[in-house]
């Protein structure tokens, strides 16, 4: 017998959404609900109708153009709510109504001011007249985890037998623990006549940090929808995040027999699209997407990672969509990841050249966190080996607007004498690394680029940091300066001496992944 599926609820768009400073807009919610198809969830819950005309405008948009998974419209227990629903999705190829009411006696009493019986009587009717609509029909429990067990059992018979498809449990303050959980999942399973005929949904936020637990929890109780979003993102602390559900059914098979039908090697992908849109950066040490999820510092971790990826890591960063592992240098980083890296930066050290390389790493590290490569290049330069300055800044002229391409006029001093040259570009940054690139005859692939200030106030000294790509081997460079276009042709020339001198030395790559070059990398 295979794996039970597991259906994935996507709320990203609406609960997620209410996560402050995650607003979308309209061509904004489009484009996520466009990769959430791409990345294969079965439910796109697309917004609230009710709640403003933007979402209904979301909603209705999103059933139009989404036309695989089931697209699912939230609205209270009440007519109107119900109505605007379904007048939004009543396009789509698969509409789910959600409809949902508090049940635990402390919304009851201060926010409905309901009884019971009241509460009752407006899920039956809320229930069927979505029901009147549409066959798919989803009744939320709001609070469940804080509600009485009973109680919780009339509440699901009656919105079963109103014709509900989808019954959810959802621990909407994020109070439970685990195992109290899938107990009351499973006390649900025994005690509601006809239970069997609905999908039970589960919809835990993350208050307690315990949201991807008690929905594994959840499962593993009976449980075969999870509501989830994108990064974790949701009201207050988040709710539980697609991507951990997804990989701990998927790494843990043996404890958690069950499948999704989730595309993960788009994983990061759409966690990446999502954090472009609302701007909120996922935090780096954020489970599965964060950027030191595959990234490794301590010298014994980083031996075991370069014998064999296992020792350290319990899934393939290609898995969910990342390149590629990175070693991150640091104070606890050893000798074996320093000399990989030098290797991989072109520079393969012998034993004397290693030794004088990790004495000047370490000193380094004691002064800064995290080692780049550029400060590895410069380890190279200053201790170990002689970089010849081929090309120097002489001047440098930029002009940019919103009404014009910017323009840059480079002059560089070489051994012959000075060379001049001009380029326009996508921003004034941009227009001086082309002109750079005319002067020098090569073709750079601009790898990162990242600038901090290194002091206070309106005239602070900005210090510029690329990494870039020649003939297949990346270079870092560093340029500092009260002006930034200065300091950033300073970093790229930085990079573009040490790639000659790499390659006057014989130090090629050949391969690597095409990345936009200088020209393409707009500033």
């Amino acid at each position: 017998m295979g794996a039970q599926r597991i259906a994935i609820f996507d709320t990203t768009l609406r609960d997620g959404e209410q996560s402050p400073g995650c607003s979308m807009n309209l061509e904004e919610k489009l484009l996520m609900a466009h990769q959430l198809e791409a990345l294969e969830v079965d439910v796109i819950e697309a917004g609230f109708p009710v709640a403003s005309d933007d979402d209904f405008a979301a909603v209705q948009a999103i059933a139009r153009e989404c036309r695989r998974p089931i697209i699912a419209a939230l609205c209270r227990a009440i007519p109107k709510d119900i109505d605007r629903a379904w007048e939004a999705l009543s396009g789509a190829a698969r509409p789910r109504i959600h409809t949902f009411l508090a049940t635990s006696d402390i919304h009851l009493a201060y926010k409905l001011q309901k009884t019971r019986a009241e509460a009752l009587d407006m899920i039956r009717e809320g229930v069927s007249r979505a029901k009147s609509y549409t066959e798919d029909v989803e009744f939320s429990a709001e609070d469940a985890t804080r509600s009485d067990w009973d109680f919780l059992v009339e509440v699901c018979t009656v919105a079963l037998a109103a014709g509900a498809t989808v019954l959810n449990i959802p621990d909407t303050v994020g109070y439970t623990v685990p195992d109290e959980y899938g107990r009351l999942i499973t006390y649900l399973r025994e005690k509601v006549p006809g239970i069997e005929k609905a999908t039970i949904s589960v919809h835990c936020h993350n208050d307690l940090g315990l949201a991807a637990a008690n929905s594994l929890a959840a499962i593993n109780a009976g449980a075969r929808q999870v509501e989830c979003t994108v990064n974790g993102i949701g009201e207050r602390a988040g709710n539980a995040a697609l991507e951990e559900v997804v990989m701990a059914l998927s790494v843990r098979r043996d404890q958690l027999p069950y499948e999704t039908g989730i595309r993960k090697e788009l994983i990061y992908r759409t966690s990446q699209t999502l954090a472009n849109i609302t701007g909120r950066e996922v935090q780096p040490n954020k489970a599965i997407v964060g950027r030191n999820a595959f990234a490794h510092e301590s010298g014994i971790h980083q031996h075991g990672m370069l014998s064999h990826s296992s020792t350290y890591e319990i899934m393939t960063p290609e898995s969910v969509g990342v390149r590629r592992s990175s070693l991150v240098l640091g104070k606890h980083s050893g000798r074996h990841a320093l000399a990989k890296r030098f290797e991989e930066l072109g520079y393969p050290l012998d034993r004397n050249g290693l030794d004088k390389a990790y004495k000047l790493f370490t000193k380094l590290s004691d002064q800064k966190k995290e080692i780049f490569d550029e400060d590895l290049l410069a380890i190279v330069q200053d201790g170990i080996t002689s970089i010849p300055e081929i090309y120097k800044l002489k001047t440098v002229q930029a002009m940019a607007g919103t009404a014009m391409f910017s323009t840059a006029l480079v002059t560089l001093g070489t051994e012959a004498g000075e060379v001049s040259e001009t380029a326009l570009g996508d921003g004034p940054v941009n227009a001086v690394f082309a002109a750079v690139d005319k002067l020098t005859g090569l073709s750079g692939r601009l790898l990162e680029f990242r600038i901090h200030s290194v002091s206070r106030g309106a005239d602070a000294v900005g210090e510029v940091f690329v990494q870039v790509e020649f003939d297949g081997l990346p270079h870092g460079g560093k340029g500092a300066s009260t002006d930034i276009v200065d300091a950033s042709v300073r970093a790229y020339l930085n990079a573009v001496n040490k790639a000659i001198f790499a390659r006057r030395n014989g130090k090629h790559a050949t391969g690597g992944t095409p990345k936009p070059t200088a020209q393409e990398a707009g500033s």
